[in-house]
């Protein structure tokens, strides 16, 4: 489960947290996540994202 970045604005989708505002539980791969979830910063979609090496 690794690390996702938006790259229009540079959130970072991190498993180990997930996204609690948009009912997202800590544990969700990005895999996992719903197809309508959008980046909660800019709000665009997860085809947007790329692997996150840090």
């Amino acid at each position: 489960m690794g690390k996702w970045i938006c790259t229009v604005c540079q959130y970072v989708y991190d498993p180990a947290v997930g996204d609690e505002d948009s009912g997202i539980a800590p544990g969700t791969s990005f895999e996992d996540l719903p197809e309508d979830w959008v980046c909660p910063d800019c709000g665009v979609e997860k085809d947007m994202f790329e692997p996150y090496e840090d």
